[in-house]
């Protein structure tokens, strides 16, 4: 369960929130017409979709691709939860900003922070967080490599 006032479950601030000082990655999108009902507004599982884009734009921010890191060390960032807040509608034409921090970095997890905002007007459309477990292709478990934690920490530290 969430908690609110800018705090996660757990109690943590909610880097998802402006002026945490956490170092971001920035993405852009349209939201297309394929990604919208009959009246004009956003499916709302595309902002799932959406908040991948915002990740894997903050790995290569980083330093690195995600799929150059699955083809080097076999292992996968797999969701274990994911949480979005829908705060108003994206509609079609709508040219949206993802917004994607690391808010939590442990040995073998990993949680994403997101803000999407409508560029026309600023209002934030929604937030959420997904959380990531490293496994290898056998489903097992595995700690992250210390090369892909280093990049990961590097950018919570200097905010590059």
């Amino acid at each position: 369960m969430r908690e609110k006032r800018g705090r996660t479950a757990a109690g943590q601030p909610d880097a998802s929130q402006p002026g945490t000082g956490t170092p971001v990655s920035q993405s852009k999108v349209k939201v297309r017409y394929a990604e919208t009902d009959q009246m004009g507004v956003a499916y709302y599982a595309n902002y799932l979709v959406w908040f991948e884009v915002g990740r894997s734009q903050f790995c290569v921010d980083c330093g690195f691709s995600y799929r150059d890191m699955e083809r080097e060390t076999g292992l996968y960032m797999i969701v274990a939860e994911a949480y979005c807040r829908y705060m108003t509608p994206a509609r079609y034409e709508d040219d949206l900003t993802i917004t994607t921090c690391i808010c939590e970095l442990t040995r073998r997890t990993l949680r994403f922070a997101y803000e999407i905002t409508r560029d026309q007007d600023g209002v934030r459309i929604a937030r959420g967080e997904t959380l990531h477990v490293l496994m290898t292709h056998e489903g097992r478990p595995a700690s992250l490599p210390q090369k892909y934690r280093e990049l990961l920490s590097d950018r919570r530290r200097d905010g590059a």
